[in-house]
């Protein structure tokens, strides 16, 4: 028998604290897994297991290989599952998260053409504004914007997200054109519930939030189209992201304002939870993603 298979035998008799238990689920007999640890023992010149009439326990060598053993087969499998993906074609659900917006307006003409290069992979997609738990929600990926704060999960960039401050020409003609963040109106701003710009020191973002603490924003929502919206009636003005007001821009119904104290663009990412061995559904879609918006979104060119 190869290093290899002596290692995954020591892993299992170490996990479970028994030859006989070890003999069961490996689905052979109690003496070749004797002679199997012996042999590896042999090898290392230590002894692994100190054995009793009724328990057996590591050694200092034992729990020594057990960190290492625990290394070289994760390695190994997962060397084997990579090299295993490259001949294995993309299948399966993929249950993903994303933000309301972003899907109804750019994900879902994305998800069509995605289905159309890997027909064997289905979407499960659940569309919520709010921090979803990745892990315990049982979702293989999840789509943000923003600042990431740190955690176990793996963050890669889908691509980048300009923000813009606008208000509607009728507003404008109302009010006039601010040219500071000092001279915006605290009550007119329509806020996002759902943004969290703590840790944005720009003068725009403190001018709004020291407004807010003077005055009740006007209209307080969860979702940028509806606050898009209530501004284009010309009801304040409104801080969001160019991939819900670049039409209303465009269109003339927008107007942006204090480009020059805009915050900084964010970006959106991929989240999915740490794992050496990324399933090739969840790969091809990150790539996807990856190339169907680019660096530089259609919506921005």
């Amino acid at each position: 028998m190869d290093r290899i298979d002596l290692l995954k035998t020591f892993l299992v008799v170490a996990t479970e604290g028994s030859f006989t238990r070890a003999s069961i689920k490996l689905n052979t007999s109690n003496q070749l897994v004797s002679k199997y640890i012996a042999q590896l023992e042999k090898q290392l010149d230590v002894r692994l297991f100190n054995r009793t009439t009724r328990k057996i326990h590591l050694t200092e060598a034992g729990q020594q290989c057990l960190q290492h053993a625990r290394h070289i087969v994760e390695s190994m499998d997962d060397m084997q599952g990579q090299l295993g993906l490259l001949n294995t074609q993309a299948k399966g659900v993929l249950h993903v998260s994303a933000p309301v917006s972003f899907s109804t307006l750019h994900l879902s003409s994305c998800l069509g053409a995605f289905q159309q290069a890997h027909p064997q992979v289905s979407v499960n997609l659940q569309l919520n504004d709010r921090k979803v738990d990745v892990v315990d929600e049982g979702f293989d990926v999840a789509l943000r914007a923003g600042q990431l704060a740190s955690s176990s999960l793996v963050a890669i960039k889908i691509t980048t997200i300009k923000l813009t401050l606008c208000a509607s020409p009728a507003y404008l003609k109302q009010y006039g054109t601010p040219s500071h963040p000092s001279e915006l109106h605290p009550d007119h701003y329509l806020e996002y519930a759902f943004v969290n710009y703590d840790n944005d020191d720009s003068e725009l973002i403190q001018a709004l939030k020291a407004n807010a603490q003077k005055r009740t924003p006007r209209l307080t929502a969860n979702n940028g189209e509806v606050l898009t919206d209530v501004a284009k009636h010309g009801l304040g003005y409104v801080l969001q992201p160019t991939f819900i007001a670049y039409n209303a821009i465009k269109n003339g119904e927008l107007v942006p304002i204090l480009e020059d104290f805009v915050p900084q663009s964010i970006a959106l990412y991929a989240v999915y939870p740490h794992r050496k061995l990324v399933s090739n559904k969840l790969r091809v879609f990150i790539d996807f993603l990856k190339a169907y918006f680019a660096d530089t979104p259609y919506w921005d060119e």
